[in-house]
């Protein structure tokens, strides 16, 4: 096993006078500048994304503002109601203090694809011709948002006894596996380079749904993989002796993920 150190990074990325801008608040803007950017790129790029679909510069401003709150709602539902429901249910005001963190990936997808819906449902294009340019652009959201979960010292790992180990200042003094930085690695690089090869070497946005479902599949799988060595919530714990709620959330994605890939390689 590999010993590394905690790194001296405060969570302030600078302040003006009371005003201060986060990490982890910087992660989520500078992803979503990338994915709209990005999806702009992809959709007008007609050697690699040639189906009859109207994505103008309009739709993707609409999809990407309302990909913006559905993930924000999205998240902090789900967080309130798969990892601390007893909680909040005695503290319904407290749903609205985003300020104090707690937010869901799963929660945030499900926001996500409510607002490729209806903005598809608008504009009277695909879902997946809409999803799959969402899906190809947010693993580097999830890449910096990962890595602004390590500077912060949370959602850390479970005491380690392989691959790496170090002490997180707001745990306790054993070492724990920097899951977060496994995920930033797997959810985040390598599911974006695995997208891009399949959308420019293969040309699977040409397949609606590909792509979408290449996403929700390899997610899953690297999340459930990545639980082995996260710690649970501690207001959670284990599910049975053994599965954490990020297993049992990720369990969906991959079936979904298996089922939409082969009904768009079919097609």
């Amino acid at each position: 096993m590999i010993y590394l150190s905690f790194p001296s990074i405060s969570p302030i990325f600078f302040s003006i006078g009371p005003l201060e801008i986060r990490w982890y608040s910087l992660a989520y803007i500078v992803g979503f500048i990338f994915a709209w950017r990005y999806i702009k790129y992809l959709s007008s790029n007609k050697k690699i994304y040639d189906v009859k679909a109207n994505i103008n510069e309009k739709l993707v401003d609409d999809l990407v503002f309302y990909s913006i709150l559905g993930l924000i709602i999205g998240a902090r539902i789900g967080y309130v109601l798969f990892y601390n429901f007893a909680y909040y249910s005695d503290n319904v005001v407290e749903i609205f203090y985003l300020w104090q963190g707690g937010l869901s990936f799963h929660g945030g997808l499900i926001g996500i694809i409510i607002a490729a819906l209806l903005v598809s449902r608008n504009f009277k294009c695909s879902f997946f011709e809409v999803s799959d340019l969402i899906c190809v652009s947010a693993p580097v959201g999830i890449f910096f948002g990962r890595i602004a979960n390590f500077i912060n010292g949370e959602l850390y790992g479970r005491p380690a006894n392989f691959l790496f180990g170090m002490i997180f200042p707001n745990a306790d003094d054993q070492f724990r596996h920097p899951s977060q930085l496994y995920e930033a690695f797997l959810e985040g690089l390598l599911l974006f380079i695995i997208l891009n090869i399949l959308i420019f070497r293969y040309y699977k946005l040409k397949s609606p749904g590909y792509v979408s479902g290449a996403f929700l599949l390899l997610y899953g799988v690297f999340r459930y993989s990545v639980e082995f060595t996260r710690e649970p919530d501690v207001q959670v714990g284990y599910i049975a002796n053994f599965f954490t709620m990020g297993m049992l959330l990720s369990i969906p994605m991959i079936i979904a993920g298996l089922t939409i890939l082969l009904l768009a390689n079919k097609k």
